[in-house]
């Protein structure tokens, strides 16, 4: 998307932490004008950490270009202002706890009765029905009830997917189903309301070990960084234990690693490993060649081999390696504590990255937006 592409477009945000705030930041790099309404003390996000030179990692990456109003919606007369901002929106978003936005007066079956082009949006932990639908869910909680956490990680024990994947995976799917609403909404003049969970999110994603299992009756065990269904697939030590992932995907590619990269050219012909299913059930006897090679090796040395064979690699990174990584792209982004230089969006049109906006102090806009949003400017 480019900065034009939702010009024109009002989307108010009641929102806090991930989800919420991914859907409207994305919206608000395409163009749109986004008003994040925040609590008097503000999105619990900004307080997440203090690490980007006083501001939080996550609020920093996930509210560029809104503009930040703080109302206490216990308080009539702020319940009164949100309700004049909604009337103007083209979408609505809200991520607060099960049915609290009800309680306030701003259910969303309540607002498209009111205003038929209105899109709106809630985001839950488990959805809108169901017997989970009134419990609080947060991510490293929702990556746990989804199963995700038991084909992660390896052999001794589960782990945490690094990053708030079932947040990301909500914020995504519900940015995906605005978009789809904006531009059906265009056809017929009608808004709609989108429900997301982060559960059903996330559950989506595991539909592959989901139908393994079901269908299959297998359950893949955790192998770290190594695949379970494909040899050789997964990270490999150098002689100093810096790691290379890479990855077998056929016959030719097996022989040209045989030759090329392990210098074994009948290695390739082996009984044991002539294809896969042999490569995977003979997978310790493989892993010991491939380490005896490697371990021989500096990393630059094994890259260069997998490179001249045409075989798909990539380094296990650290974050220092990510931090001076060659194939970055970067964007500055003001905060109220200065600039940022951050990893750029993934997404490039006609050559360009998206222009992104400042991330706006608490409550930065309150007086501004009052003031237009206005009893006076709402009865004109």
């Amino acid at each position: 998307m480019t900065k034009t592409d939702l010009a024109g477009l009002l989307v108010v945000s009641v929102e806090q932490a991930v989800a919420a705030p991914l859907v409207s930041s994305r919206l608000a790099e395409a163009g749109a004008r986004v008003i994040k309404v925040e609590r008097p003390e503000g999105d619990f996000a900004r307080n997440y950490d203090r690490l980007v030179h006083g501001e939080s990692a996550y609020f920093v990456w996930l509210n560029r270009g809104k503009q930040s109003v703080c109302l206490d919606l216990r308080e009539e007369t702020a319940r009164a202002a949100l309700q004049r901002m909604i009337a103007r929106a083209d979408v609505f978003i809200q991520n607060l706890a099960p049915g609290a936005i009800d309680r306030l007066g701003f259910a969303p079956e309540v607002l498209r009765k009111r205003h038929p082009r209105l899109i709106t949006v809630s985001i839950s932990g488990y959805g809108e029905d169901g017997p989970y639908r009134n419990l609080k869910a947060y991510d490293l909680l929702v990556q746990a009830e989804s199963g995700l956490s038991s084909i992660t990680g390896t052999p001794e024990g589960m782990t945490r997917v690094g990053i708030s994947i079932c947040d990301i995976a909500a914020g995504a799917t519900a940015h995906q189903a605005v978009l789809q609403a904006l531009y059906a909404r265009e056809r017929t003049g009608e808004g709609r309301h989108i429900a997301i969970s982060l559960f059903h999110a996330l559950t989506d994603w595991m539909n592959v070990p989901y139908l393994q299992y079901v269908y299959g009756g297998q359950v893949l065990p955790r192998n770290g960084l190594t695949h379970p269904t494909i040899a050789p697939y997964g990270a490999y030590a150098d002689h100093s234990g810096r790691e290379v992932l890479f990855s077998i995907q056929n016959e030719r590619e097996w022989a040209q690693f045989c030759a090329e990269v392990l210098l074994l050219p009948d290695l390739a012909s082996d009984p044991r490993f002539h294809d896969n299913s042999a490569r995977v059930a003979n997978r310790p006897a493989l892993n010991t060649i491939i380490e005896s090679e490697f371990g021989r090796l500096h990393r630059d040395e094994i890259v260069a081999r997998l490179e001249k064979a045409r075989i798909a690699y990539g380094r296990v990174s650290t974050l220092q390696d990510l931090a001076a990584h060659p194939q970055n792209r970067y964007v500055q982004v003001e905060t109220p504590t200065g600039p940022v230089r951050m990893l750029a969006p993934g997404t490039v049109v006609d050559g360009m990255t998206t222009e992104l906006g400042p991330v706006p102090a608490l409550g930065a806009h309150t007086t501004e937006i009052l003031d237009e949003f206005g009893e006076a400017r709402a009865a004109e």
